[in-house]
């Protein structure tokens, strides 16, 4: 391996141009760029017909469909909202956005919150639950919708990571009231920037549809007091033409992912392993926790040209602005995960000769 070849840890896939172009040209030839354009129309249908969802919404990326979904439940104003503070700070922002008081949750020891600790959390002022399909793997989704309904809360997952993710062979946005899927660039599907709202009540499609255009119904009339979250045509040509990837992403993916699992499982002092035997794996990530030395493996893998990720560090208890909305409990997993995990390179185009490489060099910098 050449040591001057800089090996990120995600790189965008793209399709052949010409795929992409054809869909310009019909931009061109409509002279519609946004506000709900065929492409869009086109796009979303397709969505509803690959993952077979029944109501979804195409946003312009996932955090303000975060803030849409909240203003979309009909939330009393002020409430708390417990959810993950090892999540990316766009979870805990939306939250505080909308006007709503996070309350962080300790996770488990597969990333997500632990549903054991949720409850002890809720008092009179709880409205809703957000938890987090950290790295595609899923939260105890059906303990946590036992929790809310116990206590008439809603429950809105931040899905990321967690598209294609079944379990208990149901699409993972069949939990909760709604589900946040983000088509981000370095997400393992794309639509350059962009998200999507799954919901299970189809009432709700006209809420986030006004609060995504600024409340407007019509040329002169507004109705609510909205954001600007459209999806626009360019984005929406890039989901149609990447959809019929989605596969073959996949596949390229898992290839890489149990290339570094052969690797890398066993080697004393790092955990790679976290199956949930209830649900599939999307391979969005490739999560590695590191016993005391992740930070002397991680500048190892820098000085070899291998930018891995810290990926969530710090913890958002840790960050001062947050630290308003600390409660005293116990989030002792979330901080020790965030100081010891490393999310490795993983996307398509990833050589295996690379991968073996970055795996030599981890192994190479536990030694050091």
């Amino acid at each position: 391996m050449n040591k001057d070849n800089k090996i990120y840890v995600t790189k965008p896939f793209l399709p052949p141009i010409n795929e992409y172009i054809h869909y310009l040209e019909k931009i061109w030839e409509t002279n519609i760029l946004t506000n709900d354009g065929p492409l869009h129309k086109q796009f979303e249908q397709n969505l509803k017909t690959y993952f077979k969802w029944e109501n979804v919404s195409l946003l312009t990326n996932g955090h303000l469909a975060l803030e849409i979904a909240l203003k979309s439940l009909d939330l009393k104003p002020g409430g708390e909202i417990i959810t993950t503070p090892f999540t990316f700070i766009s979870t805990a922002a939306a939250i505080v956005n909308q006007g709503f008081i996070p309350v962080f949750c300790d996770i488990g020891d597969n990333f997500t919150i632990d549903s054991n600790k949720i409850e002890a959390l809720i008092t009179d002022k709880t409205v809703a639950i957000l938890p987090v399909h950290v790295y595609g793997f899923p939260c105890d989704v059906e303990k946590i919708q036992e929790i809310a309904d116990r206590h008439s809360l809603k429950v809105l997952y931040d899905a990321a990571h967690a598209l294609g993710v079944k379990f208990n062979g149901k699409d993972i946005s069949s939990y909760g009231d709604i589900s946040m899927f983000s088509f981000h660039a370095t997400k393992l599907f794309h639509t350059i920037e962009g998200g999507a709202l799954v919901y299970s009540d189809s009432n709700l499609k006209r809420e986030i549809e006004l609060y995504k255009n600024f409340g407007i119904t019509g040329p002169e009339s507004v109705e609510a007091i909205g954001l600007n979250a459209k999806m626009n045509e360019f984005q929406s040509a890039m989901g149609l033409v990447l959809l019929k990837y989605f596969d073959e992403i996949i596949s390229k993916r898992k290839v890489i992912y149990e290339r570094y699992l052969f690797n890398l499982n066993g080697i004393q002092g790092i955990k790679t392993s976290f199956v949930n035997e209830n649900s599939n794996c999307n391979y969005a990530y490739m999560p590695v926790l590191f016993d005391g030395t992740r930070d002397k493996v991680f500048e190892y893998l820098e000085k070899n040209n291998i930018f891995a990720r810290k990926y969530f560090y710090p913890c958002i208890s840790d960050i001062d602005c947050y630290k308003m909305f600390l409660r005293g409990n116990s989030l002792e997993n979330s901080e020790r995960i965030s100081r010891e995990i490393i999310t490795l390179p993983i996307y398509p185009s990833l050589d295996l000769s690379q991968v073996d490489f970055i795996c030599q060099t981890v192994i190479d910098g536990l030694m050091k």
